[in-house]
């Protein structure tokens, strides 16, 4: 069985490693990487391909920027003739980028099996264009792997047939405890003792400049009674500097970091501010306190679970949430069930025995 891994962003990279090595030893699968590249920036595309161990891609698609409708159907375009040629057996899409969803369309049309990794996640927001990926691609994929079971409930509520889901927990979680000793030896550089960690990158939180001016202006004053260390994509550093924001010292605005570097940031730091998805899974897992700048999450078992708590779109409140944590205010949260690293060896599992 010859399978096609896609992928287009950074966070597919982190889902697709643990399932290219659980597939390897398996005789009777052939597998090959395809990258679209929805995130093209070379230098840290190739880190995080280094970091996690994953070959380097077999297919580029170098698709690069523009907007939704111009990456999705740049990539049905190119990926279509690439399956046409390869003839795969099944495609096995990741997470909820245009990536997945223009790969997931073309092999509809082609009557080709489709995998979702991650799937059923539901955060209710039609306006958030993931939430459209990941609602149209479930619709079309053949099996559907969950990483909790809240997705389960999702889908079938959504009319999908109970056969074509599988639980099999968060293949994320898998890359994190597999890469344990190496984020151990990870050099961060020197931070302080004692720091929150901030991510942003949503469009909602960056682009829209008063609502990022607010963001920071918050995290200069929680800078007076904690460090915080904001790794800020060259996007968003764009987007201050055009505010002309000026951080205090506290507050120190650095490069993006690699992932076992950002992963020893996020195991050490007193708490985390963001508006990843992902990185709430992370800090679940990790026991670290997450507030998270955003109404809704597709990921609600990190609120009623774990560690997360969603503060909305109202930097005003986050300095009243930092200093809550501070003073031992803090949710337990405990990991999820199945996040236990064994992840991608269920859908391996399932994948030979299914097809």
């Amino acid at each position: 069985m010859y399978c096609l891994h896609v992928v287009g962003a950074r966070p597919n990279f982190m889902k697709a490693a643990p399932l290219i090595r659980a597939l390897a030893p398996r005789p009777s699968i052939r597998q090959k990487v395809l990258h679209t590249g929805q995130h093209y920036d070379r230098p840290m595309s190739d880190v995080f391909f280094q970091e996690l161990g994953i070959p380097h891609p077999d297919f580029n698609l170098a698709v690069g920027s523009g907007t939704h409708a111009q990456q999705t159907s740049c990539i049905m375009l190119r990926f279509e003739q690439i399956v046409v040629d390869e003839k795969p057996n099944l495609i096995i899409v990741y997470g909820d980028v245009n990536s997945t969803l223009a790969a997931a369309l073309v092999c509809s049309k082609l009557h080709l099996p489709v995998a979702h990794v991650e799937a059923g996640l539901r955060s209710f927001d039609r306006t958030m264009p993931e939430e459209i990926n990941r609602l149209l691609t479930d619709q079309m994929a053949d099996l559907l792997f969950t990483p909790s079971e809240d997705a389960d409930q999702n889908l079938l509520r959504e009319g999908i047939p109970r056969e074509r889901i599988h639980f099999v927990g968060n293949v994320m979680i898998d890359c994190l405890i597999n890469l344990r000793p190496q984020i151990a030896e990870a050099d961060s550089g020197v931070l302080p003792l004692k720091y929150a960690l901030v991510t942003l990158h949503r469009p909602s939180n960056v682009d829209d400049s008063e609502m990022l001016r607010k963001i920071l202006n918050a995290l200069g004053e929680i800078s007076g009674d904690l460090p915080v260390v904001f790794p800020c994509h060259p996007r968003t550093r764009h987007k201050i500097s055009e505010i002309a924001f000026d951080p205090p010292e506290a507050l120190r605005i650095c490069e993006p970091q690699g992932y076992l570097q950002f992963l020893r940031l996020q195991e050490h730091a007193a708490l985390v501010i963001t508006d990843s998805g992902g990185i709430q899974e992370e800090t679940t897992f990790l026991g670290v306190p997450c507030l998270t700048l955003r109404d809704t999450t597709e990921r609600p078992i990190t609120v009623t679970v774990g560690t997360n708590k969603l503060i909305g779109r109202r930097p005003e409140r986050l300095h009243q949430e930092v200093r809550a944590v501070l003073a031992g205010e803090r949710k337990a949260g405990r990991v999820p069930p199945l996040w236990d690293g064994c992840s991608a060896d269920r859908i391996a599992n399932c994948l030979c025995s299914v097809l």
